[in-house]
């Protein structure tokens, strides 16, 4: 499996400076482990207790409907941290799935050895605090583009993220993301193909 060290190092620097042995004292709480598509990393009803970094790969967290319908919240692609982090910051169950979508090379972080982290060194504090700074305006930003753009410019917008999105997982997951039925999106890509 590939070594992804300096790759993440870089991506943390960018968002706030960290000092290699600060990036080392992180480094030595993840694991990198290998996960074949349609695994699952936290469950419906489970108690997150880790953050997770993926390399490789293509990962979705969704919800099951009372219907049985899946709604699909969010896409990760590399480099991304993601976690059930309602569930790790209250300890209570897990509402969402996180499942990967196709093989993925993902570190796993314990959640409380990185927070031990956070109370003792400044520079792990401080992205933290940075990284959660960037979710919220990502979360705005996505509010934005589903409130003002139209399905077919949502699609659009997804393939300017992960342009090869329509061979990496099935249509259905690409229209369950979109908020759209999979013969919507099938209408949106036959007029743009």
């Amino acid at each position: 499996m590939i070594d992804y060290y300096d790759v993440n190092f870089n991506f943390m620097c960018s968002l706030s400076p960290l000092s290699k042995k600060t990036y080392d004292k992180l480094y030595a709480i993840a694991e990198l482990k290998e996960f074949k598509a349609d695994s699952k990393l936290v469950d419906i009803g489970e108690v997150s207790k880790k953050l997770y970094l993926i390399n490789k790969g293509v990962l979705r967290s969704y919800l099951i409907m009372e219907n049985g319908k899946e709604l699909t919240k969010s896409l990760f692609t590399p480099i991304e941290f993601f976690a059930s982090f309602t569930s790790m910051l209250t300890n209570k169950p897990s509402e969402f799935v996180y499942e990967t979508l196709t093989d993925c090379h993902i570190y796993e972080i314990n959640y409380k050895a990185f927070i031990a982290l956070c109370d003792t060194n400044a520079e792990v504090l401080k992205f933290y605090t940075r990284y959660l700074e960037f979710l919220f305006m990502a979360g705005e930003g996505i509010f934005i583009e589903i409130s003002s753009m139209n399905a077919k410019e949502r699609y659009l917008k997804l393939k300017e993220l992960i342009p090869n999105i329509d061979q990496l997982i099935p249509q259905y997951q690409i229209a369950s993301y979109l908020n759209i039925t999979p013969v919507q999106l099938s209408r949106i890509r036959s007029k743009l193909y």
